[in-house]
């Protein structure tokens, strides 16, 4: 997949409403062309003569041919309008599914940048299909107004059919540079939006640690190198629209100079001259439109080409093919390997409560990362088995039926509290009450019709993680691996949230099975083990209380 195939697609699969469109267009143009010429016919035909029954007819004519241009634009428009339409609307769906496949997708582009692909660069894809009907309404303008210059002179149709080629391949020279300079802007652009979202999501941990200004100013940099390049690629074509717009006046003006010296010696009628005159004016209307046309494609290409990298991109995760059998799965590690982790091997039994305490976070980043399915398995040694199968080899349905896991920063969505906790399923007051949402609910006037807005901005950070672990827990999974989901609240509120966790999971001897990975003592002291990571590596296992009274650097990691 390249840009080039994306435009090329969008012309194709809209090629009946473009066609239509495009002739509609070019009919609307060819009648534009038409009206100096009818005036010139009427000035020599009925003015000069003095025919007032002549007039009325061409009148009549001039009228007629007005009502046919204006209805060729209107429907010639509504039909491009609709391919338009139908085509951004396409590109936005495709570029969406990619990103939110079970399967993930590979690539380095940031979630704003992602977002900037799919709305904007979506939308300047799908501007080709106006450019299109504008290039072939303006060739064809021009092809019939140097076929009257020729008929009325030959020289001045000659002049119109060998300059404005010139001026369009002097100007062409321009397309590749107008090309990278706006695909330096929008990518620009698009990484400028994704700190921006990321800074958004987290400005109260960073008023928490005093980071504000060093945020600032890296967004601060960020943004104004994205000005630069914005600025670059405006003086760009800026700089093209101006020459263009010069050089067909030059043209137009050559014309028009030349066809008076004409009809100063005689060569030409006076109604000749005015249709000259007038088609040299209407003339530098489409000789711009075929000047400016090379900068409008450049720019729909840039952002077909960042369509295309999204498109063109590998999926994350293999195509999974294996279903889990019927019963509670287990979870097993085995020497698994990936970034900081150095052979890890673990096996959580089903219906077991595991704490993981990584001395490093970065121990514990590197385990949820790969058990969330957002590293291929092409990128860490070792194995995930849920149920005896390779993580990577179960289809996706199976994989999050059987495991989910909620990360330590989460995202909510815009809508009701009721729609974030429950995402389209039944509500569960008990996993309102084990998460301790119930608070969230009740400091609401609107209660759990309470609109949040989009990540949540309205929320705190307290709030926000307790209506994620509430989501978590109504999805029920086998397997749940939470990240931290306490860090944001109070001690009553996080030993409330141990209690309940224990209470709705793990009441007896049931069957689900929940991996907590942090540090804090009140979830692990509802564990039945705890497993440390130090060093890349277990390091050590055992109860709470046993770990707490045996392991002093335990004591020091949990119990500060």
């Amino acid at each position: 997949m390249t840009g080039r195939r994306v435009l090329w697609r969008a012309v194709t699969r809209n090629r009946w409403q473009l066609s239509t469109g495009t002739g509609l267009i070019s009919l609307h143009m060819v009648c534009e062309s038409l009206v100096p010429i009818l005036i010139g016919v009427i000035v020599d035909q009925a003015i000069g003569p003095g025919d007032a029954g002549a007039l009325v007819l061409w009148v009549a004519a001039l009228a007629g041919l007005f009502t046919a241009l204006s209805m060729a634009y209107r429907f010639g428009a509504r039909r491009l309008m609709l391919a338009i339409a139908d085509e951004a609307h396409l590109l936005r769906v495709e570029v969406a599914s990619k990103i939110m496949h079970p399967r993930g997708v590979r690539t380095d582009r940031r979630a704003g940048d992602l977002l900037t692909v799919a709305t904007t660069d979506t939308d300047n894809t799908s501007y080709l299909l106006d450019y299109v009907p504008r290039v072939a309404g303006a060739l064809t303008a021009t092809a019939v107004s140097a076929a009257a210059l020729l008929v009325i002179d030959v020289q001045l149709g000659l002049a119109v059919l060998v300059g404005t080629p010139l001026v369009l391949l002097g100007l062409q020279a321009a397309s590749p540079v107008i090309t990278r300079r706006v695909t330096e802007q929008q990518d620009l652009a698009g990484e400028a939006t994704s700190l921006a979202a990321d800074l958004v999501s987290g400005v109260r941990p960073l008023r928490g640690i005093g980071a504000e200004r060093a945020a600032a100013g890296r967004y601060d940099e960020v943004s104004r190198r994205s000005l630069r390049a914005a600025l670059r690629a405006a003086r760009t074509q800026g700089a093209y629209l101006s020459a263009s717009t010069a050089g067909g006046a030059l043209l137009a003006g050559g014309i028009a100079v030349l066809a008076g010296w004409y009809a100063l010696n005689g060569r030409v009628t006076v109604g000749e001259l005015i249709t000259v005159i007038g088609l040299a004016q209407f003339l530098m209307e489409p000789i711009g439109t075929l000047a400016v046309a090379p900068g409008w494609v450049a720019e729909a290409r840039a952002s077909a080409d960042r369509v295309a990298t999204v498109l063109d991109a590998p999926a994350l995760l293999p195509e999974g093919t294996q279903t889990l059998g019927t019963g509670s799965p287990d979870l097993e590690l085995r020497a698994l390997r990936y970034g900081p982790l150095d052979g890890v091997d673990l096996h959580v039994r089903p219906g077991e409560f595991v704490g993981v305490v990584p001395h490093r976070s970065a121990d514990g980043e590197a385990l949820v990362k790969i058990l969330s399915g957002r590293v291929p398995p092409d990128e860490y040694e070792g194995g995930v088995l849920v149920g005896g199968t390779h993580l990577a080899h179960l289809g996706p349905a199976d994989a999050r039926r059987a495991l989910l896991v909620e990360p330590h920063l989460t995202d909510l969505f815009t809508g009701t509290v009721e729609e974030n906790v429950t995402a389209g399923g039944p509500l569960d007051e008990a996993t309102l009450a084990a998460s301790a949402a119930g608070q969230v609910v009740s400091a609401h006037p609107d209660g759990l019709a309470h609109v949040v807005a989009e990540r949540g901005a309205g929320l705190s950070g307290g709030q926000r993680q307790r209506l994620a672990l509430a989501r978590a827990l109504t999805a029920r999974p086998s397997i749940l691996v939470l990240h931290d989901p306490t860090t944001a609240v109070d001690a009553v509120t996080e030993h409330e949230i141990a209690r309940g966790l224990r209470a709705l999971r793990h009441p007896g001897s049931g069957r689900l099975t929940t991996v907590v990975v942090t540090s804090s003592p009140a979830l692990l002291a509802m564990t039945d083990r705890v497993v440390v990571l130090d060093g890349g590596r277990i390091a050590a296992e055992g109860t709470h209380a046993g770990l707490a009274v045996s392991d002093d650097d335990y004591n020091r990691a949990v119990l500060r």
